[in-house]
C-alpha cells in the first residue's frame, strides 16, 4: 500500500468540520471542555481570571500570544499570583503560518498540565476555533495516538471549529509522518 493511499486529504477534514447542512458554525460559548480536562476557548476567558479558576483552570495555552488585533495580549505577567501556569505560541492565523513547528511543543505543555493530580489545560487563541483546536488536534494524534479524522471529530463534537486549510494541511502531514512512523495505523 503506498503511503498516499492512506493519506488524508484536507477536504475530507473540511466535510468532518461542517455541520449537516455544510456550514461552518462559529462557537456557540465562549469554552468547552473538549477532552477530558482540555477547554479550548476564546480571548473573553483568557482574560478573565475568576472564570478560569472556576473552571479549575491549572495551566493556560495561549496559540495566539501577541499585540495585534488577530492575537490574545496575555502574557506570564497577566498571569502572576494566580497559580496558573502560562505558555504563548505566537501563532498568526493564515494558512501561510507553519503552525506544525509548535506541535511538539504544545503537546508537550498539555501532556506536563495533565500529568498533574488536578491539572486542567485551557487552550486558547482569539476565537477558539482555528489556531487553538488545531493544537489540541495536534495533541491528541501525537499522544493519544488518534489518527486525523478521529481526533478533528473528538474536538468538533464539543466544539465549533474551522482551522484554515493550511493549519488542516499540517495536520494531514503529521498524520502521514506519524503512520510512516509506525505511531499510527494506516
Amino acid at each position: 500500500m503506498s503511503e498516499h493511499e492512506y493519506a488524508i486529504s484536507v477536504q475530507e477534514l473540511n466535510e468532518l468540520l461542517a455541520n449537516d447542512s455544510g456550514f461552518y458554525s462559529l462557537p456557540s460559548q465562549h469554552c468547552n471542555e473538549v477532552f477530558p480536562r482540555i477547554y479550548v476557548g476564546n480571548a473573553f476567558v483568557a482574560q478573565n481570571i475568576m472564570r478560569l479558576q472556576r473552571l479549575g483552570i491549572t495551566h493556560v495555552l495561549n496559540a495566539a500570544e501577541g499585540n495585534s488585533f488577530m492575537h490574545v495580549n496575555t502574557s506570564k505577567e497577566f498571569y502572576t499570583g494566580t497559580g496558573i501556569t502560562y505558555h504563548g505560541i505566537k501563532a498568526n492565523d493564515t494558512e501561510r503560518f507553519n503552525l506544525s513547528a509548535y506541535f511538539e511543543e504544545a503537546a508537550e505543555f498539555i501532556s506536563k498540565a495533565l500529568s498533574q493530580k488536578d491539572g486542567r489545560v485551557f487552550v486558547h487563541c482569539r476565537e477558539g476555533y482555528s489556531r487553538s483546536p488545531t493544537l489540541v488536534i495536534a495533541y491528541l494524534m501525537l499522544r493519544h495516538k488518534m489518527d486525523v479524522k478521529m481526533a478533528v471529530s473528538a474536538v468538533r463534537q464539543k466544539r465549533e471549529i474551522g482551522p484554515n486549510d493550511g493549519f488542516l494541511r499540517q495536520l494531514c502531514q503529521l498524520n502521514e509522518k506519524l503512520v510512516k512512523e509506525g505511531k499510527l495505523k494506516p
